[in-house]
């Protein structure tokens, strides 16, 4: 069945087109019956070739303690037989990848980068608060910004796009960093339309099948 149909939302070429106001709220209200239970992130391999079998990746959480990451980190990449480096990190846990990269660019001076900006899917599972009102467990797929830098002591292509040189500050990570302080902002003064209005599901109308 038709996600629409299952929302009770007029299908695309129905003569009840609603709009995007109506949409969120039947949205909301039918979402008022779920709760999420469960984040499935679907395997998205670096978007590198010729990659080293045993390359150190790491692969920052929001929850990451930076120290943590970069004393590990560290400790691997001051061995002369370690070459390169890859972080990764997705969602709210970009901007935390970008800062571990810099921190480690102003510990060792020569390494080159190369940045590659994708996005990765994700599943929520939402199950019904109420088992006994007959519905039916959701799963709903997303895409999330996702960032992967690789770090190299030896020389990199620097026709390859997303190549940075040693010793150079790209305008993207300050950039990427404003615009995620500016997010981080507006939840906490309770910016944002599903935020304001209840709290609960700020993103259930981005999360539905049919949303971006």
């Amino acid at each position: 069945m038709a996600a629409a149909a299952v929302w009770g939302i007029p299908n695309a070429d129905s003569s009840e087109c609603p709009s995007e106001e109506s949409l969120w709220l039947t949205v909301h209200c039918r979402m008022e019956n779920y709760k999420k239970t469960k984040i499935v992130e679907k395997p998205c391999p670096p978007p590198f070739t010729d990659l080293p079998a045993d390359i150190i990746e790491m692969k920052v959480k929001d929850g990451s303690k930076i120290r943590n990451l970069m004393g590990y980190a560290m400790s691997k990449m001051e061995q002369d037989s370690v070459r390169q480096i890859l972080f990764t990190g997705s969602g709210k846990a970009v901007s935390k990848t970008i800062t571990c990269v810099e921190i480690m660019k102003r510990r060792l001076k020569e390494l080159h980068q190369i940045t590659k900006v994708l996005f990765k899917q994700i599943e929520e599972i939402w199950e019904p608060i109420v088992p006994e009102a007959g519905l039916d467990a959701l799963t709903v797929k997303r895409n999330i910004p996702a960032i992967c830098v690789l770090l190299s002591k030896d020389a990199l292509d620097p026709q390859e796009p997303g190549y940075q040189a040693p010793g150079s500050f790209d305008a993207f990570w300050t950039e990427t960093l404003k615009a995620e302080s500016q997010g981080q902002m507006k939840r906490k003064q309770g910016g944002g339309r599903g935020a304001a209005s209840t709290g609960k599901h700020p993103r259930s109308t981005r999360g539905m099948p049919w949303g971006p």
